[in-house]
Formats: C-alpha cells, structure tokens, sequence
C-alpha cells in the first residue's frame, strides 16, 4: 500500500510540474477596479485550489465537532437512564412468535 501511495504522489507532483511549467505567463487580476494584482496563472490556480482544500476541510471540521457534541449529549442521556436496554431494542414479548398461539 505503501508503493502505491508513493506511486500516486510521484505522478500529481510531476502533473503539477509540468502544468506549473506550461502555465507561467502573467495574468492581471482587478478587485472592483480598486487593485489590481499581477501573478504567474499557476499561482493563481494554486491559491484557488488551496482555497477550495481549506473551505472543504472546514466544512468537515465543522460537520464532526457537531457530530461529536450530538454523540456526547445522547452518551450523557444514556448514562442517566441508569436501566440498559434490552438487546437488539426489543422488549419483552414483542419479538415474533411470542403472541396467542405460539406457546412452547
């Protein structure tokens, strides 16, 4: 498995060489016309992408802290109930073939 990661960042590293080598030519951006930047393509198309990397992982950062104070709230419930559940959530006489009828 190993190899195969190895493998994998060789070839994006070596894809974004050679996208950073074709793509070096400057371009201008402008801010509502009140700056104006001046960059290489590829830097500009790495801060995009960087940008989009970090708004995505916030979003999961934020998504399991919420999850994880849910999973902590139905743990502290669950603790104060006191009486365990029966297995499987089933409660007695419920569980098929246990009504009129089905005697053993």
């Amino acid at each position: 498995m190993q190899i195969v990661r190895w493998i994998v960042g060789v070839v994006v590293f070596l894809a974004l060489l050679f996208l950073s080598l074709q793509n070096a030519e400057q371009v201008r951006l402008r801010f509502f016309n009140v700056m104006v930047f001046e960059a290489p393509l590829i830097f500009v198309v790495l801060v995009a992408f960087a940008s989009g990397v970090a708004a995505g992982l916030l979003a999961g950062a934020v998504k399991a802290a919420r999850l994880k104070g849910q999973l902590n709230r139905l743990r502290r419930e669950h603790r104060r109930a006191g009486e365990p559940p029966a297995p499987h959530g089933a409660a007695p006489g419920t569980t098929p073939a246990s009504g009129p009828g089905f005697d053993r």
